[in-house]
């Protein structure tokens, strides 16, 4: 990535979506020093696993990988697998700390996601969990390769989307999670890992 991605301005009060949600995009926010060392240390010091789904009753387990951290040992489900949230590491707080400032923003935990290369991505889906805060925002912070982030309305089908770089932050809110999907399509393209860190808000129900 070059550093003029770095100085590229964005207006993140500009809605990306034309209705029903509000997706801000914040811009790149970490130089591409500072990402390539994130992305480093958040390889070698998360817990990652295999994610796991119930799939027509059958366990299957993914090649992406995922981890799950929190303030609390929050229980959090989806795919019909319940995970137990990990204690922040130094790397995460800063992340955390760094995403808060720009979005204006509190999370209380944080899912993250590993993909090898472009041969992984993830299906259309909405963060609609009981557990995370009605009309809550998640923040999307990515590291690593350039992938296309993709949206479906809900009803009318009509697709927008994004390319996502290293150090870029974008910010789903308001009724985002309950008219539109989202999904990270697969492309033989990227031969490169990426990261994601979604940070969002756990309520106690």
């Amino acid at each position: 990535m070059s550093e003029s991605l770095f100085e590229l301005t964005v207006d993140p009060t500009l809605n990306l979506l034309p209705y029903d949600g509000k997706v801000l995009d914040f811009g790149i926010i970490l130089s591409s020093a500072g990402s390539e060392a994130f992305f480093n240390a958040l390889l070698a010091t998360v817990e990652w696993k295999n994610d796991e789904a119930i799939i027509f009753g059958k366990r299957i387990l993914t090649k992406r990988k995922v981890a799950w951290y929190g303030d609390k040992d929050y229980e959090y489900t989806y795919s019909k697998i319940s995970r137990r949230a990990l204690p922040w590491n130094n790397t995460l707080k800063k992340l955390k700390e760094l995403v808060e400032k720009h979005s204006d923003e509190s999370y209380n935990s944080c899912l993250l996601n590993l993909y090898h290369n472009g041969e992984e991505g993830v299906a259309w889906h909405s963060d609609d969990e009981k557990t995370l805060k009605p009309l809550g925002a998640i923040a999307s912070l990515s590291l690593g390769a350039s992938r296309k982030f993709s949206f479906r309305h809900k009803t009318t089908k009509e697709e927008i989307s994004i390319n996502l770089h290293a150090g870029q932050l974008l910010v789903m809110k308001d009724s985002t999670q309950i008219n539109w999907l989202h999904s990270l399509p697969k492309t033989k393209k990227c031969t490169q890992a990426r990261i994601s860190l979604t940070f969002r808000t756990i309520v106690d129900i």
